[in-house]
């Protein structure tokens, strides 16, 4: 083989090499791009989907808070109407019909009171003030004394503070769990403890009640408005069930 056709041979690998050089590199550089808009787009994604999140509980915080006020100013005041006509209607019966009169005076006054209690936990504003543990001690003597159910709060640790807008969202899901064994656990027991330690605030809720197939509830409302409440505060959340042996909610959320 002449000199000049090894030097062709070798020019011929040199060119070939920086080809595939070049390709190489722009294969990474490409790869690179590709990773970064995935990336990005999954970024835009989680944010839109946590904006939409955000927007719904705005929503839906607002329409407590409506409904508060209705309860609070229209329905409060109608029945303290109410009561009032009733003391006038006192003064003109017989003495007989006033022991009916007065029980049922009693029965008013005692609605008058709970449509308030509970327009305080729909008003983000009251719970706001009150904090979490605050919150939760009127949800649950609310329940204590309706009757509704034997309902124990337990708290364990130092309670370390929390943003209030968080504290709201836990309660949220709290409320919506409590709300959710009143309607269909048929409970007669409900244990809330809240666990404080040094970075963590660990959440236990849980029900004496007929419990469910966990695998047969995807898709249900209340359970994805806690999850999605949940992810907002980046808590890990779990729902855990089995039919007639209750039901328990797990919520571990970093402080």
């Amino acid at each position: 083989m002449s000199k000049e056709e090894r030097l062709l041979i070798i020019y011929f690998i040199l060119i070939l090499t920086f080809t595939v050089g070049i390709f190489v590199l722009f294969f990474i550089v490409f790869q690179r791009r590709k990773n970064k808009l995935l990336i990005k787009q999954a970024e835009q994604k989680i944010q839109f989907e946590k904006e939409i999140s955000n927007s719904k509980i705005e929503i839906q915080e607002q329409t407590f808070k409506n409904i508060a006020w209705e309860l609070h100013d229209n329905i409060g005041q109608l029945l303290s109407v109410t009561n009032i006509q009733l003391n006038m209607v006192l003064n003109q019966l017989p003495v007989e019909f006033h022991n009916q009169l007065l029980e049922t005076k009693s029965v008013v006054q005692e609605t008058v009171n709970e449509v308030r209690n509970l327009s305080k936990t729909l008003n983000n504003d009251v719970v706001y003030k009150n904090g979490l543990i605050g919150s939760l001690e009127v949800e649950l003597e609310r329940f204590n004394r309706l009757d509704f159910l034997n309902a124990v709060l337990k708290i364990s640790g130092e309670v370390k503070n929390i943003d209030p807008t968080k504290e709201i969202i836990i309660f949220r899901i709290l409320q919506e769990f409590s709300t959710n064994v009143l309607k269909h656990a048929r409970a007669t027991e409900l244990f809330v403890h809240l666990n404080y330690t040094n970075n963590m605030l660990q959440i236990e809720a849980k029900d004496n009640g007929i419990g469910f197939d966990t695998s047969k509830k995807k898709g249900n409302s209340g359970m994805e408005t806690m999850k999605s409440r949940a992810e907002l505060l980046n808590a890990d959340f779990s729902i855990e069930s089995k039919p007639d042996k209750g039901t328990i909610l797990r919520l571990n959320y970093p402080l």
